[in-house]
């Protein structure tokens, strides 16, 4: 009785597993289909010549120069939080 249930369940398993695989095999309705206009020799010339990031990459602009005082901008951020014009937290502004 045994030996029926577990070829039982083997052939279930293997029935499965092929319904499972209704697809193409190499997948090809999902291929992206490109036509380029541009000719290999150009794509080549314009990889040799990389664009350069000026900065390193950092997306730092650089220091400026101001005439407020730090406290003075404290100042001004403690009036901000007090008139609510600040966000606080993940809420933002309402």
């Amino acid at each position: 009785m045994k030996t029926t249930q577990l070829f039982a369940i083997a052939a279930f398993s293997a029935l499965a597993a092929f319904g499972a695989h209704a697809d193409e095999a190499d997948g090809s309705q999902y291929g992206i289909k490109v036509m380029s206009s541009r000719s290999v020799s150009e794509v080549r010339a314009e990889a040799a010549n990389p664009v350069r990031i000026t900065n390193g990459g950092t997306g730092f602009i650089g220091v400026t120069d101001s005439a407020l005082s730090t406290a003075t901008v404290k100042a001004q951020a403690v009036q901000s939080a007090r008139n609510g014009q600040t966000s606080k937290g993940e809420i933002g502004l309402m």
